[in-house]
Order: structure tokens, then sequence, then C-alpha cells
């Protein structure tokens, strides 16, 4: 699961507003993590994968479950420990050492050879395994999720919706036109939830509405 898509797709300049161009750097999301700057990250879990997780799941046991950008999110946790293994990448070493620590998972570390100064972060019971690299390093991030992707199998993905003239992200504003140039050539996609999510931070940041949009992308092709 995933709160973020991919810029590559065309958009008219109305729609992104002052986003038009603007990118997270490496330096900027490491920094993040070191300031503790990471509001996007859920102590809870997020409430829309816990509600639909049937509905990727589809009655299946015993999944290889993916996580780009995953951060330290709680759910690998409670994933593998109801049978799943989860992968995970996430450029932040620190993130993903909170991770463990956070959950007392003992792990061991190795290098990935075919990434130059990646490593892999694996608990010892073997069914969480975390690559500390930049997911564009391993391949664009669309393009990733669908090589990833067999027939018939799902992708939770959540957006965020605001004006995108009036905040210039993170996180950026991904309309579903973009979601569908990105991925419907190769997948069914359906709109599961908008959810209100609007707080005094999104306030202070000059919004007057803050929704997250909750897809569910089935591959077909």
């Amino acid at each position: 699961m995933d709160s973020s898509a991919d810029a590559a797709g065309v958009l008219e300049s109305s729609d992104i507003g002052s986003q038009k161009d603007r990118v997270v750097t490496e330096e900027e999301w490491l920094q993040r993590w070191e300031m503790s700057n990471i509001g996007f990250h859920k102590e809870q879990g997020h409430p829309l994968l816990r509600k639909y997780l049937d509905v990727l799941l589809n009655g299946r046991s015993g999944l290889r479950i993916f996580f780009p950008l995953c951060g330290k999110a709680v759910e690998m946790k409670w994933l593998a420990d109801v049978g799943h293994s989860v992968v995970g990448v996430e450029v932040s070493e620190q993130a993903l050492k909170q991770f463990f620590a956070e959950h007392s998972l003992p792990y061991c570390e190795e290098p990935v050879p075919e990434i130059s100064g990646a490593k892999k972060l694996q608990s010892t019971s073997g069914n969480i395994s975390l690559y500390c690299c930049s997911i564009y390093d391993l391949s664009s991030y669309v393009s990733l999720m669908i090589t990833l992707m067999e027939k018939n199998s799902s992708y939770l993905l959540v957006t965020v919706s605001y004006d995108p003239n009036k905040h210039k992200g993170p996180p950026f504003y991904v309309p579903e036109s973009e979601i569908k140039s990105l991925f419907g050539n190769h997948c069914e996609i359906k709109c599961l939830q908008k959810v209100d999510d609007f707080s005094d931070k999104h306030r202070q940041w000059g919004l007057d509405y803050f929704l997250e949009v909750l897809y569910i992308l089935k591959f077909v092709a």
C-alpha cells in the first residue's frame, strides 16, 4: 500500500497549479526523518487499510505483500503476524531501524550486491525484508509496480486531494485522471472511498479541504 504516485504522466498545468515540476528530493526526505517531521506516519496504522484489507486479500492467505516507500509503517508487522511475508523499500535507514526497534524485532543486515550502497534488513523470522535504498534505484515507480503485479493481483493506493494552487506539497495532489493515465492500460481502477481528513494543519497550509482517496487497482494484463 502506498500514499503517493509517480508524477510522470501528462497533466494540464491548471490541474496541479504550483506543484508543476515539484519533487521531494532524497535529501529532503532524509531530513524529515532526522528531524522527526513525519506527520504522515500513522502510529495506529492506516484506517483505510484496516477497513479494506479483506478487499485486498480477497480470501487469500500467505501472500507476499510489497510496501513501496514503507517508512516504518506498523501495518508491516501485523500483516506478518497473520502469516503474510512483507517486502518494503525505504531510503531512510533510520526509519527502518526504528521499525524494528519499536516492535522489538531482532533482525540482520546484509548488502544488496545489485544496487550500490543498498542493504537489506531482514527479521530473523524471515517474514519481513526491508530494503534500504531509493525505490528509483529499482525502476521508475509505476513501471516497478506493474512488473510486480501478477494477473488478478490487487494494489491499494491512497492519494490526497486538495487545491494544489494553495499548497505546494508534500504530500502532492494526485487527480484520478493521473491514476488512470499511469495504470489504466494494465489495471481495472475503482475508487473505494473518499475520506474528509481536513485538520488544523491543513488550514495552516492555506487549504479549505483535504481528502484521502483510496483506490483498488486490479491487474488484468
